[in-house]
């Protein structure tokens, strides 16, 4: 483990800690706050003022009368663009402080976040900007004497509840397109990753969005989370996070206003690795896949599926590797793994890896938490893991491989899909055949042949199964923001019809 001895990164003080509502940062109307805890030390960072279903109403509220009779749905698309890029522009002017934000919050690496996860952010919000002004209708060729033609309008208040392993790249992945599209939202950060998102906020009015249109309300998921997903006046809901929770969403805006709910729930994630596959290439990729994040990733690689005649081999070599792997502080540029995000988290992955011993799985890496201080854990892995245990089944999200063996193609593609999951798969072959086989058999919303993580923002992401139903990132993201009107009039004496 990375000593802890010397600073790397002089780490900002926190700016903003209270709810960001109608343009302003203000306290809680119960006065309650909870602390936020730095996963390296296991100390609280700050006090953040908690929302509960009152400040949710408040939010709302101002959401409302910024979509019913503010500017933002009203402007061009275009004059939208520019305050998004302007945000964007902003936020790369300050890209060491919220990496850093990120860093002590959620124990995600800071090299990470500094070049890729805040760059990703300004993508994606130069992405729908430039999506913005290019929000058509159709004109219909009718079969009677009619002018038909549709218009694609903003969907009005919507609540985006954001996870914690990605709390920078799943806050613009939903604000976004959003906001391209013309709507006001209320935005519910995970409890355990809530300061990126309110410095997000703090330069969104630097920026010009409106009083109104965006509004931050940190809090705990049984009550601001739930007070979105049941809200009357919010007029759809997207979020990321467990499938368990996506239950309760998809049932809490069932019975209140029927409003549509966009879902990126859990994956248990296979990676199929064939005897031709380059092993040591593979080897890195299943690790990559499995300990990227600390395993905190919906599509990691957790299960492990590596055909017989290579298999031994591959065994090896991913055990020596592993072995090497530097956990630590997440600001030492050498470290590949921080710390998991929070105690609960830290607590659950450790009583998984229980589980598997208990079951019967051979450990043949790893297990134990790494150090004295913090939620560090050893890349761990697993070999003769049947299919029915609770590691082969359930969403760890934490740095533990599966690891099996398969005889056939046939045989790879039923253990790929037998989980209740369909999120990501991957593929690791150089016959084209089998990546073509393969990859049309698996049922998970992205599949990666040769490679890991490989997400683009014009590619639309997201599940089948229990990994939920919806997308982010690409044009099918910006239209679940908004629905379609047909109006239509009559044609009196027309040529033409």
């Amino acid at each position: 483990m990375a000593s802890h001895s010397q600073p790397f990164v002089q780490i900002p003080a926190v700016k903003f800690t209270k709810l960001f509502i109608n343009g302003e940062f203000v306290d809680s109307i119960s006065g309650k706050t909870f602390e936020t805890v730095d996963p390296r030390t296991e100390e609280v960072i700050v006090e953040i003022a908690e929302a509960t279903k009152e400040d949710v109403d408040i939010a709302v509220k101002a959401a409302r009368e910024a979509f019913d009779f503010g500017p933002w749905p009203r402007m061009p698309g275009a004059e939208r663009a520019k305050i998004m890029l302007k945000w964007a522009q902003l936020i790369e002017q300050n890209v060491e402080e919220i990496a850093a934000l990120d860093t002590i919050d959620g124990g995600k690496l800071f090299s990470w976040c500094k070049a890729v996860d805040v760059p990703e952010a300004c993508n994606i919000l130069r992405y729908y900007a430039g999506a913005a002004d290019k929000i058509h209708g159709n004109v219909f060729k009718t079969s009677r004497d009619l002018q038909l033609y549709s218009l694609m309008e903003p969907v009005g208040v919507v609540g985006h509840i954001i996870p914690w392993n990605f709390p920078t790249v799943m806050f613009f992945a939903k604000v976004a397109p959003a906001l391209a599209a013309g709507c006001s939202m209320v935005i519910k950060p995970a409890e355990q990753t809530p300061l990126s998102s309110l410095f997000y906020a703090h330069l969104a009015k630097l920026a010009g969005i409106p009083d109104g249109v965006l509004n931050v309300v940190p809090g705990f998921g049984s009550t601001a989370g739930a007070a979105i997903s049941s809200h009357m006046d919010i007029d759809a809901v997207s979020f990321t996070g467990s499938t368990e929770t996506g239950r309760k969403i998809m049932q809490a805006a069932a019975l209140s206003n029927l409003k549509p709910v966009s879902l990126e729930l859990g994956g248990k994630s296979p990676v199929l690795i064939f005897d031709d596959a380059d092993i040591d290439k593979a080897v890195d990729l299943a690790l990559f896949g499995i300990l990227h994040n600390k395993g905190e990733i919906c599509v990691a690689f957790s299960r492990v599926f590596v055909q017989e005649g290579i298999y031994d081999e591959f065994e090896k070599r991913v055990v020596e590797k592993a072995k090497t792997w530097i956990v630590g502080d997440p600001f030492d540029p050498k470290v590949q793994q921080g710390p998991q995000t929070s105690k609960a988290q830290f607590d659950k992955i450790l009583s998984y890896i229980d589980h598997g011993k208990s079951e019967g799985a051979t450990l043949l890496t790893g297990g134990k938490p790494v150090g004295k201080k913090g939620y560090y854990i050893e890349p761990t892995i697993f070999t003769n893991v049947k299919e029915d245990m609770l590691i082969a089944q359930e969403e760890i999200f934490g740095p533990v491989m599966t690891l099996s063996k398969f005889k056939t193609i046939e045989d790879a593609i039923k253990k790929g899909n037998s989980s209740k999951y369909g999120l990501a798969a991957g593929i690791v072959t150089k016959n084209l055949d089998i990546a073509n086989t393969a990859s049309r058999s698996i049922r998970a919303g992205i599949i990666w042949i040769n490679c890991f993580f490989a997400f683009d923002i014009d590619c639309p992401f997201g599940g089948y199964k229990m990994s939920g139903f919806g997308r982010d990132y690409g044009l099918e993201a910006l239209h679940k923001y908004l629905q379609v009107k047909s109006v239509a009039t009559p044609i009196y004496n027309s040529p033409w019809l």
